[in-house]
């Protein structure tokens, strides 16, 4: 008999995260090595749940655990993960941890490090609670908490009033469509007749052909769109560049902006398939894809860049994912983790420049590599990996990418 059974794994996962950013919140102001030696334990103890869980979610397996809530209402909080949750929390949690590590040395030390571990766990905590969700309200409740502590940590610098202005705006347009969302699950649980995962994941063709379907897809889109940053949406994210560089790393390359990606890949099953999804999906995709590239060519911030190239990246998994075809999706899916890894080191690297010169501007900026080789030449391969080149994982992706497209 295992020592730690899967549900003790799962509370673990989700529960660690919330209790850190408790723990934080009593530490003092200026703790910057506690802090952070708080918040990797918290994200190395749910990758290690994470990995021990690994051989259980494998053959379309699902790891599955109910907690009774409000019984008499028939209300229970699930806790779910299936390979698809498994790999998100993966990320969620791989990621946070060199996220926090970098934060270590990148916070300084006048700024309430406390403050900002308590504000990034709890995050990671909303995240997780996304991913793992067995329940559609559990879900919409935890998506909505991921745009609370994201406006919490965009506007960590609040005396700058720019880093206030892109929080509001942040938390605006993530929540209203949030609001969208939970009107799209009620129709969802009303087709279905239940609001567990399970059940409607294997509901599909009662969702589509259901007169409410167009409505519910038009809700659900509204509130993945609004998140992923797709467009008329996308202004948003730019804007939240005045976070400090490990927010952007973490939240809006390899989180939080995936959250409306996860959405659609979580709901591609039952969703998927029609002319109505075909067309607002693939259209917000195309659009996107178009206008993030197109506005990068003439930012000259450095974050700035990377906001309107992430903006372009989401576009294109958008788009895979509007092509409705199963390997379109597995293109998309491949594509998530390759983003995820090239954004965040490019985020990161950009802030080491930034830290050390000063400036983020790239008309100021030239010559680096002599004086900062080892930042030079993990930029060029994450780079690289983003545009494509051969034998780096981006090159893998985009030729799915394009075969499926012509195919």
């Amino acid at each position: 008999m295992p020592l730690l059974s899967d549900a003790l794994l799962l509370q673990i996962m989700a529960i660690a995260p919330f209790a850190g950013a408790a723990i934080a919140f009593f530490l003092p102001t200026y703790a910057r090595n506690w802090a952070a030696a708080l918040a990797w334990s918290v994200a190395f103890t749910g990758l290690l749940c994470a990995i021990l869980l690994y051989p259980h979610v494998t053959d379309g397996n699902v790891v599955r655990h109910e907690i009774r809530w409000l019984p008499t209402l028939g209300v229970s909080l699930v806790l779910r993960l299936d390979g698809l949750s498994w790999l998100f929390s993966m990320l969620v949690l791989g990621i946070g941890a060199l996220v926090v590590l970098y934060a270590r040395y990148y916070i300084a030390k006048k700024d309430p490090v406390s403050r900002f571990f308590m504000f990034f766990l709890a995050f990671m905590g909303a995240m997780l609670g996304v991913v793992m969700a067995g329940n559609l309200v559990q879900l919409v409740v935890s998506w909505e908490l991921t745009s609370l502590f994201s406006f919490l940590l965009i506007g960590y610098w609040h005396s700058n009033p720019s880093a206030r202005d892109g929080a509001r705006m942040a938390l605006t347009v993530t929540a209203t469509g949030g609001l969208c969302l939970l009107l799209g699950m009620l129709i969802i649980g009303r087709i279905v007749g239940s609001f567990d995962l399970d059940v409607v994941l294997n509901s599909g063709e009662a969702i589509r052909n259901s007169p409410a379907y167009v409505p519910a897809l038009i809700l659900v889109l509204l509130g993945a769109l609004t998140k992923s940053a797709q467009f008329p949406f996308h202004f948003w994210l730019p804007r939240a560049m005045s976070a400090p560089t490990p927010v952007s790393a973490y939240l809006h390359s390899a989180t939080m902006v995936k959250a409306g990606i996860f959405l659609m890949i979580r709901l591609w099953p039952v969703m998927s398939g029609t002319e109505a999804w075909y067309l607002i999906v693939g259209g917000a995709g195309t659009a996107t894809l178009l206008v993030g590239a197109y506005s990068a060519i003439f930012q000259h911030d450095l974050k700035g860049l990377l906001a309107y190239s992430t903006i372009s990246h989401l576009g294109l998994i958008t788009v895979l994912l509007g092509l409705g075809s199963p390997l379109a999706a597995v293109a998309a899916i491949f594509h998530v983790v390759n983003h995820a890894t090239f954004k965040a080191s490019l985020f990161m690297a950009a802030g080491i420049i930034d830290h050390e010169t000063g400036t983020r501007d790239l008309r100021r900026l030239s010559g680096l590599s002599r004086s900062m080789p080892i930042t030079a030449t993990l930029a060029m391969v994450a780079a690289a990996a983003m545009a494509g080149v051969p034998l780096l994982n981006g090159f893998l992706s985009k030729e799915m990418f394009l075969a499926e497209a012509v195919a």
